[in-house]
């Protein structure tokens, strides 16, 4: 959306700023300048710079402080972030709409949540009075992460299940803790060993019918820029008509895209 710069993305972390640059940021000095030019309230502790462009993606603090974590809030919920130590900080933004859903729309419902990463949107749910979680991840680091996420939250562990295991071997347990009211599918586009978009999606959409409640809501993502939304729509239809599309769930408007069919795509549906 803003010519010569779409090699930058800047994403706020209170009290950290992270730069992500795609390519070389040629006048580095004039963009840290500018953006302390414009923190009027001082909110800015650290500015740091992650190179996706460079192996390894490497992240170094260009200004302030060097915080490795932080604790941020989001409509009263409590999410622990580290800025530049990975590929994702912990918590992706533009998923905000659907966490502000989950906490106005999930009392008394049981949710599952595939690729549940710091298992942010479970515990939105469990702020929306969800009777019980399931996450499955296959990262132990992720799900830890996300124990902690509902820790920090106050919320009772009895009522979360992880499952820190590939998802394809986990279809038996996952089904102990089921039917399930809200079904969660938010995969990499690519892991590599485990889960590809274009091969994949396919097998999971097939199992909907064996976890889901009459009614269940159940969201689905694409976050290729490769693949439209038409993607989805087909692979639903034809692998289960029995979930009738409600509509296209917005992601968090800061995150407009230049070419919309590329950026990240929510689809909501209804299980008959």
């Amino acid at each position: 959306m803003h010519p010569g710069q779409e090699h930058i993305n800047i994403d706020w972390y209170p009290p950290v700023l992270l730069v992500t640059a795609h390519e070389l940021i040629a006048e580095l000095e004039d963009l840290v300048a500018h953006l302390q030019q414009h923190d009027l309230h001082a909110q800015v502790q650290s500015v740091v710079l992650q190179e996706r462009f460079k192996q390894g993606a490497p992240a170094r603090v260009v200004w302030g402080d060097s915080i490795a974590s932080c604790v941020v809030l989001e409509n009263g919920l409590r999410f622990e972030v580290h800025p530049g130590a990975q590929q994702n900080a912990g918590l992706f933004l533009d998923m905000r709409p659907l966490r502000q859903w989950l906490s106005t729309n999930s009392q008394g419902r049981n949710l599952l949540n595939l690729f549940a990463y710091t298992c942010s949107l479970s515990v939105a749910a469990m702020a929306g009075g969800a009777s019980h979680v399931t996450n499955v991840d296959m990262s132990k680091t992720s799900i830890k992460w996300g124990q902690l996420n509902h820790r920090i939250n106050a919320q009772p562990l009895h009522k979360v299940t992880s499952i820190p295991h590939n998802l394809f071997k986990s279809w038996g347990r996952i089904r102990q803790f089921g039917r399930y009211d809200i079904i969660i599918c938010d995969p990499p586009s690519r892991q590599r060993g485990s889960f590809d978009v274009e091969k994949n999606y396919p097998a999971v959409i097939k199992k909907i019918s064996g976890l889901a409640n009459d009614g269940a809501d159940i969201f689905a993502t694409l976050n290729s820029p490769y693949l439209d939304r038409d993607f989805l729509l087909h692979r639903f239809q034809r692998y289960e008509p029995g979930c009738r599309l409600i509509g296209d769930f917005p992601a968090s408007p800061e995150f407009v895209d230049k070419y919309p069919e590329r950026a990240l795509k929510i689809c909501h549906f209804r299980y008959r």
